[in-house]
């Protein structure tokens, strides 16, 4: 039977798995600590606040004054000096990020090398006049020069504006409109699939379809190409760097509530939304759920697979692991290249400790076979963890038995841009994992489930995920409900069994999924229904045994479309003018019209059950249900 969101309601009970004893006796977090995190709410908070250097101590943990309130206000920080400074004592020769580039080059950075650079490069900024407050776009691949730019710009109080690099000119020219950046960090490009993409166009492209000026643009020369040249406002980042050598910035005292970062995510409408996180509780907040959740140790070294362009990147790539002094694994390049083992050669030659990736890499680990992994030596390996869309059963069985060969506890996190870090999880050395489970939420935590209404719903339905006490990590101008308690509703659809144990079963919302990028639905039609030719189109994501979800494009033409493949490469140019390439459709699926109900709704999970091969039952209450047969035809032409 199917509730109104159309969730099984009744699902069988999950076994479950308890964390391996040799974990637990050298967990960071006992159930002592856990159990101490039940002190009122919400002072409990202060053991986040203790992971980190405080400038000047904060008046109170929470002012519940304001329409969410601040956390730690009268403190003052600064995220460059818990993230490089504080460590330089006691393991300044100690690697704090490794770096793997997609043509096999290594560097590496000890504290004391990512200290120098850092503070070289906030010099250079402040040469160019960028002072605190001044938002900085970061428009990189996965480089050092990336977060070493994030940490110059926490260091001078700047707020960084980071956009993913595989975004187009006209994604980036929109964020740094609405972030009102006059600053810009890029480079002349990078490679992929061993061609070079010219970033530097792209970068230049985006500054002219700005409405105010974009002062200065910093260059990293990655591709050593002699056809790409530096114009007014221009500056190499070598020379800037080379021009501050041996520099010290004096780092900015910054308020707890003020921001260090914006990131950008997008809903349903398609309209990237800007969230600004704090630099007191978020930092508090991300170091803490590293240190209890990630179970991240300095010795450690540590790898997630995330883009820094992503939240999940500047948490859990950047900021936690180098406030806790970890080693940091930065890689650049693709999961199966150049061969399907290229993730378990770099976890056993860098042995790495703790890895942390998303559902669709390990069910394409899956599809790949267990040879791969069991070729290696994976036995440096403690925990492993996911985030992204739920972690399926299978998937999390597969994980667990052949990577971490049942011996490492598996974290299936839960949380959001919008939440800054890890909400739900099972605690590592304390908790029973259930698979297919995210889990508790974390102390300090407090969730429920709502229905239509609002109202929570029983143990038993699926409902809107909701948060009901804000959260250290939470950002500057969270939407929340308006009824009389507090409550931040998301729009993921979840189950709350009799132990507590939190099962997210999908977005509520129209999205797809590409990696660990969430995209609404809307934003890619649109640029499909944009060419002439298109009637109307819609997007699902498929798991397709690649590293990244598959998008299926079903388009219904009209009758001014041409060829399918002239209108396939119309599609596809018009995708990457306004989102980018990495969004363009793997498959396209031509059709006379889309499945929908008889009130019109286009009927999205029909299209992703067919383009599954899943079993997709009665299609009776569609008004065209003829056309099931047809686009099953259209898809095995394709």
């Amino acid at each position: 039977m199917d509730d109104q969101y159309g969730v099984e309601t009744n699902p069988s009970d999950r076994a479950t798995v308890d964390p391996p004893e040799a974990f637990v006796e050298q967990a960071n977090v006992t159930e002592a600590d856990a159990a101490a995190f039940s002190e009122a709410w919400p002072d409990c908070w202060e053991r986040a606040a203790e992971m980190i250097d405080w400038e000047r101590p904060y008046d109170r943990v929470f002012d519940r004054e304001g329409e969410n309130g601040r956390w730690f206000p009268g403190g003052r920080v600064n995220a460059a000096i818990n993230c490089v400074d504080r460590h330089l004592d006691e393991r300044k020769t100690q690697a704090a990020i490794k770096w793997i580039g997609k043509r096999g080059e290594r560097r590496t950075y000890t504290y004391l090398d990512l200290y120098r650079e850092v503070n070289e490069f906030a010099a250079g900024l402040r040469s160019l006049g960028i002072g605190e407050g001044d938002v900085v776009t970061l428009y990189m691949p996965a480089i050092p020069e990336l977060p070493i730019a994030m940490l110059a710009c926490a260091r001078i109080g700047a707020p960084h504006n980071v956009v993913f690099a595989g975004f187009s000119a006209a994604a980036l020219a929109e964020r740094m409109e609405r972030a009102d950046s006059a600053f810009l960090v890029t480079c002349d490009g990078y490679y992929r699939r061993g061609n070079a993409i010219h970033q530097k166009n792209k970068a230049d492209n985006a500054c002219l379809s700005v409405s105010h000026e974009v002062t200065d643009t910093v260059v990293v020369e990655r591709l050593d190409d002699e056809s790409v040249r530096l114009g007014d406002g221009d500056h190499a980042y070598d020379d800037l760097i080379a021009g501050h050598r041996g520099a010290e910035v004096d780092p900015v005292s910054r308020d707890a509530n003020d921001p260090l970062f914006l990131i950008y995510t997008s809903g349903t409408t398609g309209e990237p939304t800007e969230v600004r996180h704090t630099t007191g509780g978020y930092l508090a907040h991300a170091a803490w759920t590293s240190h209890a959740v990630l179970d991240l140790e300095p010795a450690d070294t540590y790898w997630c697979s995330a883009d820094i362009g992503w939240i999940t990147g500047h948490t859990y790539l950047v900021y936690g692991p180098l406030s806790l002094g970890t080693t940091t694994l930065l890689y650049e390049g693709t999961p199966d290249h150049p061969e399907k083992d290229r993730v378990w050669e770099l976890i056993e030659r860098n042995a790495v400790d703790v890895f942390y990736t998303a559902p669709t890499a390990i069910r394409a680990f899956m599809k790949w076979g267990t040879e791969h992994p069991e070729s290696h030596d994976l036995s440096s390996l403690r925990l492993l963890g996911s985030v992204g869309e739920p972690l399926n059963p299978s998937a999390w069985s597969w994980y667990y038995d052949h990577v971490g060969n049942g011996e490492c506890p598996v974290v299936d996190t839960w949380w959001q841009t919008e939440t800054g870090s890890i909400l739900l999880s099972t605690l590592p050395g304390v908790d029973a994992m259930k698979p297919g489970s995210a889990g508790p939420p974390l102390p300090g935590i407090e969730v429920t489930v709502v229905g239509p209404d609002g109202e929570p719903t029983t143990a038993e339905e699926g409902g809107r995920l909701a948060v009901t006490r804000p959260w250290p990590g939470m950002p500057l101008d969270l939407e929340t409900d308006d009824g009389d308690e507090w409550r931040y509703v998301t729009e993921d659809v979840a189950r709350i069994d009799d132990d507590g144990y939190v099962t997210v079963l999908g977005r509520l919302d129209d999205t797809v999924t590409v990696g660990n990028h969430r995209l609404g639905t809307m934003e890619l039609e649109s640029a499909i229904a944009d060419v002439e030719g298109v009637a109307e189109a819609a997007i699902v994501d498929v798991c397709n045994g690649s590293a990244d979800n598959a998008i299926y494009a079903f388009v219904s033409t009209d009758d001014r479309h041409e060829s399918e493949q002239r209108l396939r490469d119309r599609i596809t140019g018009s995708v990457e003018r306004a989102i980018g390439p990495f969004a363009v459709p793997e498959r396209f699926v031509f059709t006379p019209e889309l499945p929908k109900t008889r009130s019109g709704k286009l009927m999205r999970r029909l299209l992703k059950d067919i383009a599954d091969d899943g079993e997709f039952g009665d299609t009776s209450a569609l008004r065209n249900p003829e056309i099931v047969g047809e686009i099953e035809s259209a898809l095995e032409r394709e």
